[in-house]
């Protein structure tokens, strides 16, 4: 078997997820070099070497690579923000090790008033109505205040407000959801807006979708769906969250979908995908560029927002379904050959444990927060005595974890471990992953009890058809 070194570049469950898929290659013996944003245990485990980069810093990242360049042969990156820093143009240009990310030029999640514009010339019958509002085009704040208001005029109000760069201001709010009056409204906007550009668009009403393709620069290969859980609590309440947990169908599109839907999709990121590529070829725009958050309205699918970058967790549904070897799928990524990914028809769910700082849990749900247990190690052997008896249909990956010296686990701040049941239904693979879930001990750890249930998928299947018969 074939020798081959690859640097992973990781944050959370989906950097475990990542390494995971690499090492269960049947072509080749993988030599993996881990640049980690904490100790997470998977990792340090099943790497040949693993350093600790809080910062992700590409300056840091290219010289724990350049200590080990003769062995490595390409590197692979999950989060991103250095993927908008720009590792991969660093990385190949120091160092000649081929990296399967975008280019910073195509980091199309750095500016989402650059994404707008964008779709605005190649899609625009699937882009919001929108505004950017831009400190510097603004002589008073009495004036910014006049403008916002009369666009909510326009919109009657129902809008979501978005700061152009990635966490800056107060992040990302919605009408309805986040705030409930103008003066709450303007408040969010202000706290965006002293940061730099803020985009204001129109609030679509649907079901969200997450639509992800590999890509080689010459070709597009899209993944099946996949649907993700933002919101902390059940029922969709409470916070927005970097994603408690998703589900993938059978096949490739949700149950809330159907094939029009899907076909739609993807003739929309191949004319962004054509447009990108400058021709024939541009291997600037490798790896993951278009994880796109569709919302499905009565009106077909339009486009929330694009991130050039894996989904967490939507590419954890993914990966261990893949058929194809993951390290051969690099690879030809690599050489700009990569024309099909074969993927088991089967569905999966992701649910993840999260501490009670997490979403604003301890402060919605005090009663419940086990106080007993916070700071206590996390104790994964009961979880994986339990997931031995289905094979390969399940996995762990920790993520906001770490392994200390005494050799036990810990939550830190984020998302700390997640369940990938994999089944012939969504139930199947739901319950799988819930059944190990329930069994990771310590931490005061919580989870949300509704991802991919019945009564939540009903729910979006009914809204769809509703949505559909009052068009």
């Amino acid at each position: 078997m074939e020798e081959i070194g690859v640097l992973v570049v990781s944050y959370g469950s989906r950097g475990a997820a990542l390494l995971d898929s690499l090492l269960r290659s049947r072509e080749y013996k993988v030599n993996a070099y881990v640049a980690d944003r904490q100790k997470n245990p998977f990792n340090v485990k099943n790497s040949k070497e693993h350093i600790v980069i809080p910062s992700l810093d590409p300056n840091e990242i290219c010289k724990f690579a350049a200590r080990h360049k003769e062995k490595i042969d390409f590197a692979v990156v999950g989060p991103e923000k250095p993927i908008i820093a720009g590792l991969r143009d660093l990385m190949e240009k120091k160092l000649r090790i081929p990296v399967i990310c975008p280019t910073e030029k195509y980091a199309l999640e750095k500016s989402k008033v650059a994404q707008r514009m964008l779709f605005q010339e190649v899609v625009p019958e699937v882009n919001p109505r929108f505004k950017v509002f831009d400190p510097k085009e603004f002589k008073s704040l009495s004036e910014v205040k006049r403008h916002l208001f009369k666009w909510l005029d326009e919109l009657d109000n129902k809008v979501a407000v978005k700061p152009d760069m990635p966490a800056a201001g107060k992040g990302v709010g919605v009408w309805g959801d986040h705030f409930n009056t103008r003066e709450e409204l303007y408040e969010h906007f202000m706290a965006n807006f002293k940061e730099g550009k803020v985009i204001v668009e129109e609030k679509i009403e649907g079901e969200e979708s997450s639509f992800q393709a590999f890509c080689d620069g010459k070709h597009l290969v899209p993944l099946p769906e996949t649907r993700d859980y933002k919101r902390a609590f059940d029922g969709d309440k409470g916070p927005n969250t970097g994603g408690m947990g998703s589900y993938k169908d059978v096949g490739y599109y949700l149950p809330f979908m159907d094939e029009n839907d899907w076909e739609k999709e993807k003739k929309i990121v191949e004319r962004i995908f054509n447009k990108l590529r400058e021709g024939e070829f541009n291997p600037e725009i490798r790896g993951v560029p278009f994880y796109v958050a569709f919302i499905h309205t009565a009106h077909g699918p339009m486009i929330l927002e694009n991130n050039s970058r894996p989904g967490d967790p939507e590419i954890i549904n993914l990966l261990p379904l893949l058929k194809s070897d993951f390290v051969e799928v690099c690879l030809r990524m690599i050489e700009g050959s990569l024309t099909r990914i074969d993927i088991e028809e089967k569905a999966s769910v992701v649910t993840y444990k999260v501490p009670p700082s997490y979403g604003g849990y301890e402060e919605f749900f005090p009663e419940k927060v086990r106080r007993e247990e916070i700071g206590t190690p996390i104790i994964l052997d009961k979880a994986e005595k339990i997931a031995s008896k289905y094979g390969d249909d399940v996995r762990i990956y920790p993520g906001s974890m770490e392994v200390r010296e005494n050799k036990k686990f810990y939550a830190l701040k984020s998302r700390t471990v997640c369940t990938v049941g994999i089944g012939n239904t969504i139930q199947e693979a739901r319950e799988i992953s819930l059944e190990v879930l329930r069994a990771i001990e310590g931490g005061g750890l919580w989870y949300r009890t509704d991802i991919a249930s019945k009564e939540h998928i009903s729910k979006s299947i009914k809204h769809m058809r509703k949505l559909r018969k009052d068009r």
